[in-house]
């Protein structure tokens, strides 16, 4: 069994440190406009998204790296794709929130996030069934997100 490469694991905390970075950056839970918003009364306390993000963050990158070390060299490419988008989509949903006001909108990108994280952890059970389920948690909390930022919309449809 192949070990999980530095410089795979490197790679994809660079990637993953990015997509939170701008994310983080993108997000103002203390913005009047978002104070001012109708929110049901089970959404967490401002401080539990960090708290849960960042192992959540961790685990993306361990479990890609991990994934990425012990594909065979021709699947690589798409794992490499698949993650790329997942990041992508990732980063996508902060700005459209919280930076563009568009909850609806958001609404519709995470539910392709939900996609993504699916075949995502598809991906990567095939590659290595531990990093595969590394990834639930992430794929998880998501549903969840998607679940309050549907609330949200539903309650604020103006917004």
């Amino acid at each position: 069994m192949r070990r999980t490469s530095t410089k795979m694991l490197l790679g994809t905390a660079l990637a993953v440190t990015a997509a939170a970075t701008v994310g983080g950056l993108s997000t103002d839970a203390r913005s009047g406009w978002y104070a001012r918003l109708r929110k049901p009364s089970w959404q967490p306390p401002p401080q539990a998204f960090g708290l849960v993000w960042t192992p959540l963050y961790a685990s993306i990158a361990y479990a890609s790296a991990r994934a990425l070390s012990r594909a065979a060299d021709g699947s690589r490419p798409a794992l490499r794709r698949a993650l790329a988008a997942n990041l992508a989509l990732n980063t996508a949903w902060s700005p459209l929130f919280f930076r563009a006001r568009k909850p609806r909108l958001a609404l519709a990108e995470i539910l392709a996030l939900n996609a993504s994280n699916a075949l995502l952890t598809r991906r990567l059970l095939r590659e290595d069934r531990t990093a595969g389920l590394l990834l639930l948690p992430y794929a998880g909390w998501t549903v969840f997100a998607t679940a309050l930022n549907a609330a949200i919309a539903r309650r604020n449809p103006k917004s």
